[in-house]
């Protein structure tokens, strides 16, 4: 089979949040029936540069492969990987900065229709970068978000993040002049941030509320303090093997002794009923995502079938 690469133009042809919604809660129902298998982010450097590997295979999607990224003090650098799940064969290669936002942002708002109050209409976003903008979008999508409240450093910035996502969303979005003004009182909470500190306090919290945290990957980092957990009747995170190696916002909760791991719940079998979700509409409940290889690899397939059919990208072997 010829080999397909596509741009992250054609990608974003073909791209859609409803398509990474569903492809993303496809891949988790994998996870949860043991016919999905993932591997915790894998990382090595040069003076300069890290390199980031994510890989996955889910044998019913007739697929494998992987997510590489490159970070250093020029950017990042994204493509996903995809291989035949029988012959070996590689099929696609894609560029994959877009994809991942879309797979970020989409398994918060699964996390999000199984976590939030199915009324929850008000969303405290904190951060304005392109994940923020994937968030949102999520969100808005299964839930009935009448208004966003959203913070970032820059008030430039913010104002025209609101403006971007009220225009693609439909819904009234708001820049606010603090973090805490975003997060009180909404009834869904996003930090998408690059922050190493918390940007989120637990005493900011009510009842009712649920979080989705987003921003940190390494163990040194952390947007939520340990009052956040405190607090948490449901604390979920795609992977609990990734977690241990990565989830910097548990750190502080793990050392004061106010979260055990044994609290920590895989979010795939949470999702078909395993472990109890909200059990009462003043629960808060917490959902932290690290990013998962299958949902990458899960959406690309999706976006590789899509453009086969409308004729986009180049062969390239």
């Amino acid at each position: 089979m010829a080999v397909l690469y596509l741009t992250e133009a054609d990608v974003a042809r073909v791209l859609t949040m409803d398509l990474a919604l569903d492809a993303v809660a496809a891949a988790f129902r994998k996870l949860a029936l043991d016919e999905a298998e993932v591997v915790p982010r894998q990382r090595c450097r040069t003076d300069a540069v890290m390199l980031h590997v994510l890989p996955a295979a889910a044998k019913t999607f007739g697929v494998l492969g992987y997510k590489a990224y490159t970070t250093g003090k020029d950017g990042a650098r994204f493509h996903v990987t995809l291989f035949d799940g029988t012959t070996g064969e590689m099929t696609a290669v894609l560029q994959a900065d877009l994809l991942g936002q879309f797979r970020t942002g989409a398994a918060s708002g699964v996390a999000t229709a199984k976590l939030a109050r199915p009324d929850a209409a008000t969303l405290g976003c904190v951060g304005t970068g392109k994940q923020a903008r994937t968030q949102v979008l999520a969100v808005c999508k299964v839930r009935p978000i009448k208004t966003v409240r959203v913070f970032g450093r820059d008030a430039g910035r913010r104002a025209a993040f609101a403006a971007q996502l009220a225009s693609e969303t439909g819904v009234g979005v708001v820049p606010v002049g603090s973090a805490e003004e975003a997060v009180r009182g909404a009834d869904v909470v996003v930090t998408a941030t690059t922050a190493r500190e918390p940007v989120l306090l637990g005493d900011w919290l009510s009842a009712g509320q649920h979080v989705n945290l987003v921003g940190s990957n390494f163990l040194a980092k952390a947007e939520a303090d340990a009052e956040v957990f405190r607090r948490a009747a449901v604390v979920a995170v795609d992977s609990k093997d990734q977690a241990r190696l990565e989830a910097g916002d548990f750190t502080a909760a793990l050392n004061a002794g106010v979260l055990t791991w044994s609290d920590v719940h895989d979010l795939a079998p949470l999702l078909v009923g395993r472990y109890p979700g909200r059990e009462s509409a003043d629960d808060v409940t917490v959902f932290k995502s690290l990013g998962l290889g299958l949902e990458d690899v899960a959406l690309a397939a999706r976006v590789v079938e899509l453009a086969r059919k409308e004729g986009l990208g180049r062969e390239i072997l």
